[in-house]
């Protein structure tokens, strides 16, 4: 888990069909930087770090044992 880079913001809000300007990337990248950095000791240890799309579906089957 990379902090991520205004440029990378960027690429992916044009492709979502989001375009923001090169300024409003910067200041998005700024303000999540340090949650990247602080998560950063325990990225992929996580098992909801792993696969989140069967985070819900796992939770329920235990649930429902």
């Amino acid at each position: 888990m990379t902090r991520p880079t205004a440029k990378e913001i960027k690429a992916v809000a044009d492709v979502a069909g989001v375009p923001v300007s090169g300024e409003v990337a910067t200041r998005m990248a700024n303000s999540i930087g340090p949650a990247f950095e602080g998560f950063g000791p325990v990225a992929g240890t996580l098992p909801f770090d792993l696969e989140p799309a069967t985070f819900l579906v796992v939770q329920f089957a235990k649930g429902s044992k």
